[in-house]
């Protein structure tokens, strides 16, 4: 049940700080024993939970970092309802980055980018990242349809969305192995920019 103002509740906030701890602790035993050398039984034990809590939040192993792009594409569809619509795309997400929730998950860059490197290098957890990434895509419809005043069929809406969620994977799949990272909001400007998602969102207006 959420608040009258709309936030999780206290709930659901422990759920998703629990959720997001075990992707994180997965992330560093993956990075330092390898994905196949790490059991569920080591990520609860360094987790500090018991087996019956990891599978209460995850089905198998390959899944439990997928509430790291869950949850970074639910601040970017919660920041994009909330702007303004006739502003451009690339603006709209450079706030997302700058939203509490962003900077917070970011305030770590060492931490956030072995997680991506993980994601992106292990097939079976990159197939859940994929298939994360299609569902995201299904939840920004909605919002982008009403920036552009189409409809959610469109399928310009549809490919504005697509080219949106792949512009930010593949920034920050950059971002997580530059050995001089810099700044990932900046590469993601650029990979907008690169994609002129400002020209789609205006041509998806008609």
């Amino acid at each position: 049940m959420a608040t009258a103002r709309g936030r999780p509740s206290l709930t659901e906030r422990r759920r998703q700080e629990t959720r997001m701890e075990i992707a994180e602790t997965a992330a560093a035993l993956f990075s330092e024993r390898g994905y196949e050398a790490t059991t569920v039984e080591d990520i609860a034990s360094a987790a500090g939970i018991s087996l019956r809590t990891f599978y209460r939040y995850c089905a198998a192993k390959e899944d439990a970092l997928t509430p790291v792009l869950t949850s970074s594409v639910g601040v970017l569809v919660e920041q994009l309802a909330g702007r303004p619509v006739d502003e451009p795309l690339t603006s709209a997400v450079r706030a997302a980055f700058d939203a509490p929730a962003s900077a917070q998950r970011l305030a770590d860059p060492d931490k956030a980018r072995r997680l991506i490197r993980v994601m992106g290098s292990v097939p079976a957890i990159r197939t859940r990242w994929l298939a994360a990434g299609r569902d995201m895509q299904d939840e920004l419809v909605p919002v982008l349809a009403a920036r552009t005043g189409a409809t959610e069929s469109s399928m310009e809406v549809r490919l504005l969305a697509c080219a949106l969620i792949d512009a930010l994977s593949v920034a920050m799949e950059h971002w997580a192995w530059q050995n001089e990272p810099g700044d990932v909001a900046e590469l993601t400007r650029r990979a907008l920019a690169y994609l002129r998602v400002d020209e789609l969102q205006a041509a998806a207006r008609g």
